[in-house]
């Protein structure tokens, strides 16, 4: 199967995958009744959608500041010569660090952390600046939170 065959979604895929990005917790009976489908049939397309590698996981939102941390940074990270290796082991090892991206251009990472303070970012920040070059920005609000892109072809 091409990657052009594996993102083509007819509307009752599209109506899955919007029940689903709502509340990955639905039951299947009422992802059923969204896409106008028996019980069984859902689930077989929803296991469709998991082979082709559409839906790759079932997960849940979580508030960092609802569990003590209320501050969220993004950090672009550029290893000195001969670290790259290792930034990226520092930042997988650092459980504050809940996402980060390898990408092209002047930085090596963008990174996103929660802390608890400014003390605790320094305090990691410190780790990475001995072998990289940081640029912190500190998140005062998410407009967008992270969403599915654009199921249709419009």
């Amino acid at each position: 199967m091409t990657a052009n065959e594996a993102s083509r979604l007819d509307s009752i895929d599209q109506r899955l995958l919007d029940a689903l990005a709502q509340n990955a917790r639905i039951s299947l009976k009422e992802l059923a009744q969204v896409a106008n489908l028996s019980s069984p049939s859902a689930a077989e397309r929803l296991r469709r959608l998991e082979e082709r590698g559409i839906v790759t996981a079932f997960t849940i939102d979580i508030d960092p500041a609802a569990l003590g941390y209320p501050l969220q940074a993004i950090v672009r990270v550029r290893p000195l010569p001969g670290q790259l290796h290792v930034v990226e082991r520092i930042i997988q090892e650092t459980p504050e660090f809940i996402e980060c991206d390898k990408v092209t251009g002047d930085d090596c990472f963008i990174a996103r952390l929660v802390v608890r303070s400014m003390g605790e970012l320094d305090g990691i920040l410190d780790k990475v600046a001995e072998r990289a070059e940081t640029n912190t920005s500190m998140i005062k609000a998410s407009p967008v939170k992270r969403r599915l892109p654009p199921l249709s072809s419009r």
